[in-house]
């Protein structure tokens, strides 16, 4: 018996390659859907692109002034930064307002959505007025929020070269201008003299609100990328640096959270924060940030964070903060001889860009959607596709507390694990099929000389020349490393696995995208997108989709009116929960989102389809904390279709 146990474990190594390998051999054999059935899945789903109307009268670029150790690559270092966001900035009562951020011109646009309304007020950049700005500094992202709480949705600029700008919404605005904000700094502090900046300079790729601290006001979580230093200014050799590793780099920008502590309304609007610096452990808190997420996972309407980090593991943390404390804990999954450690929540060695969180299988707990680099012959990771499997909060919270995350990737056997470079990731129900899809962007930089072999041998090297820029191959104006790999959009099939249905919707464009915004702009029920495109013009699809089911589409502010010409959106509850229950027993559940993903911002209604079998009421359960902290927990009985509550000390129909 002695002999036989140690024969086995010096065997071991070799059974479990043994068994992981025939995974790999039964998941690729996995049956796929025939033409017709992919037909019949796309029969059900319908998009229109329209073009996105851009201000004129900016110098365009198709790539980027970079530091000098860093010019033979300033493709790859020029990869990033186009962004959207879809939301109700003019206060009509549709999320029909875009923020873009155009690379070509290096601008934070706001324009109208195409189609009806696309006239209502001229396409403008926002302008930083009185604060200091230079050439070596480009916008990143754009996130709505109602950051000074005064019933306007203002916009949360990030950028790579100095610190974020809040654009703060004039009270007494008549249109929708650049005049009608006021340009004003997250970072207290002097950041300029003599009219120059000389604050920190941050690149940052990363920004999340959600109310961390459960005190009844939204927070900001940014993350950086590159470690503070001058990545754009040509000027400068030196003082930058890359990845010390490409699977457990900690080397990168610092992560920050701001507390808000006050904020004013009018003409010359303000808001301060607290800035909490080490709310993160350090090797956390240097990761290569590219994705995040906050969302309240165990039912205590404090919001967990998912950090999608490239070179190096994606970070989790549970919530443990009170009222002007902001404290979360590390959560990891748990690996085993047929889980690898890559595949682990935490633990990962792939390159995360975005992720994302909706309930996939129904069972009334969030699951979560990864995007990493999956490239056939350049570099074949996995997306992750993280199922529940627990069964309740309560497990959950149990699980979380101890430190361990309950979730486990299903992405192959659901036939979502490969689609190429990925970013940005949107769970929605498109067609309000009660099932959800998942949209996501990819692609990385587009030319004409393949650089996946040069790629390759980078992916390969020895991690100690990593961090010096001089060792890493030519990736610059002309090269190509997946720059013709389309969006996808999964859905499920008849026997449950998804499928990509983008090229028979005519969406599989062979351009790279970064963020992907949702909401509904014309208010008929049907989610619509826009696609943010790296170095290209930015793309609105009208949902079309025929047939679609019943909605529940709901818009929940705070309570209390606010005065002014321009009407105000409302000030989204952030971080509200919706549990939905079907007269036959199903449940759905979605969140205010504060902008989970990689550049691309879901407008802050709560969307949710329910299926052509719902006519009538259906129960809807409310979780939310009010401008105290005082949770809330209201159920209501609510028809099918388009409400807008104001959540105070109960939940009021507006």
């Amino acid at each position: 018996m002695t002999a036989t146990l140690g024969w086995l474990r010096r065997q071991l190594a070799g059974i479990v390659a043994l068994v992981l390998v025939t995974s790999v051999f039964l998941i690729a054999r996995l049956p796929t859907y025939s033409e017709a059935e992919t037909a019949g899945v796309a029969s059900k789903y319908s998009f229109q692109p329209l073009s996105v109307s851009l201000p004129s009268g900016y110098k365009q670029q198709t790539i980027r002034e970079v530091n000098q150790w860093y010019k033979h690559i300033d493709a790859w270092i020029s990869s990033v930064g186009a962004a959207i966001a879809m939301n109700d900035l003019d206060g009509d009562g549709l999320s029909n307002d875009l923020c873009i951020v155009d690379t070509r011109i290096d601008q934070a646009v706001v324009t109208p959505t195409p189609g009806v309304g696309a006239t209502r007020y001229a396409p403008f950049a926002l302008n930083p007025g009185a604060l200091p700005m230079n050439s070596a500094m480009a916008p990143m992202g754009c996130v709505p929020g109602d950051f000074n709480e005064d019933g306007r949705l203002d916009l949360l600029v990030y950028l790579w070269g100095r610190t974020p700008i809040v654009y703060l919404a004039k009270t007494g605005a008549t249109k929708l201008t650049a005049d009608s904000y006021q340009a004003v700094e997250l970072v207290p502090g002097a950041n300029s003299t003599n009219g120059k900046y000389t604050g920190p300079q941050w690149n940052s790729n990363v920004a999340t609100v959600a109310d961390f601290d459960g005190d009844g006001h939204d927070d900001i979580f940014i993350g950086n990328y590159f470690a503070d230093g001058p990545v754009l200014d040509p000027n400068i050799a030196g003082g930058v640096h890359m990845n010390h590793s490409m699977s457990a780099a900690q080397n990168g920008g610092e992560n920050y959270f701001f507390r808000f502590t006050g904020a004013t309304a009018g003409d010359q609007p303000t808001v301060t924060y607290k800035c909490f610096e080490n709310v993160l452990p350090k090797y956390a808190s240097k990761g290569w940030e590219l994705g995040a997420g906050a969302n309240d996972l165990d039912g205590d309407l404090l919001p967990e964070l998912y950090l999608a980090n490239d070179f190096g593991a994606d970070r989790m943390f549970y919530n443990r903060s009170t009222p002007g404390n902001i404290k979360l804990s590390p959560v990891e999954g748990v690996s085993s001889p047929l889980i690898p450690k890559s595949k682990v929540v935490g633990k990962d060695s792939f390159k995360g860009m975005g992720v994302d969180f909706g309930d996939l299988n129904h069972d009334g707990i969030y699951d979560m959607f990864v995007s990493n680099i999956t490239t056939s012959w350049g570099i074949v990771e996995s997306n992750f596709q993280f199922m529940s499997t627990v069964k309740t909060q309560e497990e959950l919270r149990a699980k979380l507390r101890e430190g361990v995350g309950p979730w486990k990737d299903e992405s192959a056997p659901a036939g979502t694990a490969w689609s190429g470079w990925g970013w940005d990731i949107k769970i929605e129900d498109f067609n309000n099929s009660g099932e959800l899809a998942i949209a996501q962007a990819t692609g990385f930089v587009k030319g004409q000389i393949d650089r996946w072999p040069n790629l390759q041998e980078l992916a390969t090297a020895n991690d100690g020349m990593l961090q010096n820029p001089f060792w890493w191959p030519n990736a610059t104006a002309g090269d190509d490393i997946g720059g013709h790999q389309t969006m996808k959009f999964f859905v499920k099939g008849p026997e449950g696995r998804y499928v990509d249905i983008a090229h028979e919707l005519g969406i599989a464009i062979p351009v790279p995208t970064r963020g992907i915004a949702t909401g509904d702009a014309d208010g008929d029920g049907r989610l619509d997108f826009a696609m943010a495109r790296q170095w290209d013009e930015p793309v609105f699809y009208q949902n079309t989709s025929p047939a679609t089911g019943s909605f529940l589409n709901l818009k929940l502010i705070r309570d209390g009116e606010t005065a002014g010409t321009l009407p105000a959106a409302g000030s989204p509850v952030t971080g509200a929960q919706v549990t939905v229950t079907t007269p036959d027993g199903r449940k759905f559940i979605n969140r205010v989102d504060g902008s989970s993903g990689h550049s691309g911002r879901r407008s802050s209604e709560v969307h949710i389809g329910l299926g052509d079998k719902v006519t009538g009421p259906v129960q809807v359960r409310i979780c939310w904390r009010d401008r105290t902290g005082k949770i809330h927990d209201e159920t209501l009985q609510l028809t099918p279709g388009r409400h807008t509550l104001t959540l105070g000390q109960q939940a009021k129909e507006k």
